[in-house]
């Protein structure tokens, strides 16, 4: 192997200004804010998630309770164990949502899978959902709406109104900045870190004249990741087992009356990003690319060193690693994983629901609604 190598970047040094941030975060709050974690599961990496996720918040204050459901076991009429994944996790968020010493609630997921999943993650209350994974959070983020009326979580619509553009990230009167799915806004901020993003364009903007891969499209990471970078600016490429995407938020071809005009087309981009059919090869996608991002669940899935483009960054987002040991000879970094990253994600979003919660009271004497 060349002695030539991209740096090893780590999560620990992205992490520390969330760190700091959160720490003084919770300074100013009236009382430490409770995390009641969901473990429904028997599978090893929710229990390893679960063990790290209640370290960190130990670490800067936060009242972490762990409730164990569906690893939950009984005894067959012979003596033996049985496990019951998935056991009793309905009502364990339903509880929590009712208790008002809760602040936030975590599941570990996957539990059933599927639609099933889908449900559990609708039944936790947007005020209480730290991971941003309720309907009304994932409209937000796929339509580009990053500020919130506390009082509207409590509206039965679907849809949410937006908020003015703002020139900076700093919200207008009246809302909070919105949630967002902790794992992909991690990355989202490892990138940041890595220079990915530009701090000389406006702000909504400062990916823009990046391309990107992402490798996964699931609704936990690789989608609201894509069109996390194409809202900011990027040129992505979405990349799942089956098909190739790409999301920008840039018109893709000039007008007809641009075209008949010989004129070239006005940059402009939409408001939020728009999703084309894509027929470049993962090979085309890879040589092209100034991020490569992976998330395969899967320990025979590997990047090809060979495929990568010269300078790019790649990030290992799965537990098991998708990039061949030689993939620093042609990345300039090479961020191996992000958990810790993901938890910072996590507790920030914890100390926003506690402002929501606070500022629906102060404008309407109301308690959230918990749907």
């Amino acid at each position: 192997m060349s002695s030539n190598l991209g740096v090893l970047l780590t999560a620990a040094k992205v992490v520390t200004p969330y760190d700091k941030e959160v720490r003084e975060s919770l300074a100013g709050l009236p009382k430490p804010p409770t995390l009641v974690a969901i473990l429904s599961t028997s599978a090893a990496a929710s229990r390893t998630y679960a063990n790290f996720a209640k370290t960190q918040c130990e670490n800067v204050g936060v009242k972490f309770i762990l409730k164990e459901t569906g690893a939950g076991k009984w005894r067959e009429g012979d003596g033996s164990e049985k496990a019951g994944e998935g056991e009793g996790v309905e009502e364990a968020i339903v509880e929590a949502n009712e208790d008002e010493e809760c602040d936030g609630i975590l599941v570990f997921y996957p539990i059933f899978g599927g639609r099933q999943d889908h449900y559990l993650q609708q039944l936790v209350s947007p005020f209480k959902d730290v991971e941003g994974l309720h309907y009304k959070w994932h409209y937000n983020m796929y339509h580009n709406i990053r500020f919130v009326d506390p009082k509207v979580l409590n509206s039965t619509s679907a849809i949410l109104p937006p908020t003015p553009a703002q020139a900076n990230d700093t919200p207008p009167p009246g809302t909070l900045k919105s949630i967002l799915p902790c794992t992909p806004l991690a990355i989202i901020k490892c990138l940041e870190y890595a220079g990915v993003y530009n701090q000389l364009l406006k702000y909504g903007d400062r990916a823009f004249g990046k391309t990107v891969t992402v490798i996964n499209r699931s609704e936990v990471v690789g989608r609201p990741l894509a069109a996390l970078l194409a809202n900011d600016g990027a040129r992505v490429f979405s990349v799942d087992i089956d098909s190739i995407q790409e999301y920008t938020k840039r018109p893709k071809v000039e007008s007809t009356e641009q075209a008949k005009e010989g004129s070239k087309p006005k940059r402009t981009f939409h408001p939020s990003h728009v999703v084309h059919g894509c027929n470049l090869t993962l090979e085309e996608c890879l040589a092209q690319s100034d991020v490569v991002v992976s998330a395969v669940p899967s320990l025979k899935y590997k990047v090809s060193t060979d495929a990568l483009k010269d300078g790019c960054i790649a990030v290992n987002v799965a537990g098991e690693k998708n990039f061949e040991e030689t993939v620093r000879e042609k990345a300039s970094v090479y961020l191996p994983a992000v958990g810790k990253v993901t938890i910072f994600m996590l507790l920030r979003n914890l100390i926003r629901l506690v402002k929501y919660q606070e500022a629906l009271k102060a404008s309407t004497g109301e308690e959230a609604t918990q749907t």
